[in-house]
Parts: structure tokens; sequence; C-alpha cells
């Protein structure tokens, strides 16, 4: 009997759940690209080096007679080296007998979207290693203290570009503020976000910063590089369904030597601060 036209098949049903894991992975990059403030994405080829600037330099005194030639302040940038943009690679594997056991939907589905929140958290981890490199320093007795410091300075060194900010805060660190206060919060690729935080910036919680120190930046310095899977001639050798963007590649297939079902993920994703001294690690006193 010849097969209806129109049937869905067992691979349409993969392809189906590829695309949704793809899809739903560069949706959220694309919004938490919106809440940082991100105006670039940058494709990159595999071990492009990421760098940032830094700024150094000497103040000389500004006590000068009357008349006497005023010091020059020496500074200085330079390209600091942050790291290179490396091609991640994860797969899961889920065996037969799981999926008897607790049916295919708990036993696969359920994992993949554990698989998906775990490289988000990757990619915030990332994110913050790369603003702890920051040269600015803040400090306040409480939370509202340390971010209006560290405000502070960056609106006077971003003041021409009027740029808003973003702060990374440790939630521990904001709960007793967050306790009395009925703030709307926004959540995305596994942040819970605050804007408009006391009218400073984006307040984005993230266990990322350690208790007690938080980072913080302001929008325009932030760019997200990352490496299109779906390009740089992955394509010839391996098939992945990505998003448009091909921010993250999937392929799903079972291993009928193991009688496991496999997940291969593939995503190349940086986000970091082009200027160091834009950035500022912050200390957070006890009140």
């Amino acid at each position: 009997m010849a097969v209806e036209a129109n049937l869905i098949k067992k691979a349409d049903l993969a392809r189906v759940r590829e695309v949704d894991f793809a899809e739903r992975f560069a949706g959220s990059v694309n919004e938490l690209t919106k809440l940082l403030g991100i105006a670039r994405k940058l494709p990159k080829r595999e071990g492009s080096v990421i760098k940032a600037t830094k700024a150094a330099g000497v103040l000389a005194a500004g006590n000068v007679a009357e008349g006497e030639v005023i010091p020059l302040s020496k500074y200085s940038t330079a390209q600091v080296t942050l790291g290179e943009i490396v091609l991640k690679k994860w797969r899961k594997s889920t065996s037969a007998e799981a999926i008897v056991e607790r049916g295919y939907d708990q036993a696969v589905g359920m994992a993949t979207d554990a698989m998906l929140a775990d490289v988000q958290k990757s990619i915030r981890t990332d994110f913050a290693s790369y603003l702890a490199a920051g040269t600015g320093t803040a400090s306040g007795v409480g939370l509202q203290a340390a971010l209006a410091d560290a405000w502070g300075k960056l609106t006077a060194l971003f003041e021409d570009a009027g740029a808003n900010m973003v702060f990374l805060v440790n939630p521990l660190d904001a709960a007793d503020w967050l306790a009395g206060a009925q703030i709307p919060a926004v959540r995305t690729f596994g942040l819970t976000a605050l804007k408009n935080f006391l009218g400073l910036g984006t307040l984005i919680l993230t266990t990322a910063a350690p208790k007690g120190t938080f980072y913080a930046t302001a929008e325009d310095n932030l760019t997200l590089c990352y490496i299109p899977v779906n390009g740089a001639g992955l394509g010839e050798a391996f098939t992945f369904t990505s998003d448009e963007t091909g921010l993250i590649g999937i392929h799903e297939e079972p291993n009928y030597e193991r009688m496991t079902a496999e997940d291969t993920v593939t995503a190349g994703i940086s986000i970091f601060a082009e200027r160091l001294d834009g950035v500022v690690v912050g200390t957070i006193s006890a009140q």
C-alpha cells in the first residue's frame, strides 16, 4: 500500500524538536541582547581573538602657579586579549531503558530542556568572567550606595554617549532590598532583570557575580560575537538544525549500536566589554 501523502513520520517529529530547541535559544539570546542594550552582534570565525581596550596613565599635579606651564597628564590605551571565541560542543545520551521506564517526553524531552538551560548558564558565566576583568572600582555601604557610586563613575566616563547602565548583582545582595519593594521584573535567559532600578539602570540578578561583589558597565560598551554554526563549512560535514543567524545548532539521532537517543549541540557565543576601564567591579559593604 502506498504511503499516504502528508504523513507525519518519526523523522519529522525529531526535526520539529530540533527547530523548537534552536528557535527558543535564539529567541532568548535576542531577548538578552535587548535587555543588555547590545546593538552589535558580530559573526566571527573559530579562534577569533577577543580584545578589549584598557586605558592607563598618570594625572599630573594640578597645583600650578600663575603663569607657569601646566604639566601634561599622560594617558595611553592598549589592547588586552581576553580570549578566543571557541566553538563549544555538548552531547547527551538517553538509554532505551530510561525511555521505557519514564516515557520519551520525560526521559529525552525534559533532559533536552535542562541541557538548553545549562548552555545558557555557561554563556552567562563566561560573560561575568569577562566583566570581572574590569579595571574600574566602586564601593558603598549597602546595595544602593554601591550602585550609585558605580553609576556616577560610569556616567562621567560615558557622558558623551549618554548610555544606560547595566549592573550584575548576586541575588543575595539584592534580597533585603527587594523584600520591601514592589518592582516589576523581567525573566529571560535564566536571568531576572529589574529595569530602571532606582533610576540607575538595569539590574540583573545572577549568581555569576559573587556575593558582596557586582559588575557594572554601559550598554554601549557591550558586544556579542558568535560563530555561525550554519556556516563556517560545518554544513558540509555535519547536519545541524539551527536558527536563521546560526547562534546554536542541534542534531538528534538514534544510536542503534548502543540503543540510545543522542543529542549533539554546538555554539560559540561570547558577550564581552570593549573597554575594560569602562567596567566597574564594585564592592558592597555591610550596613
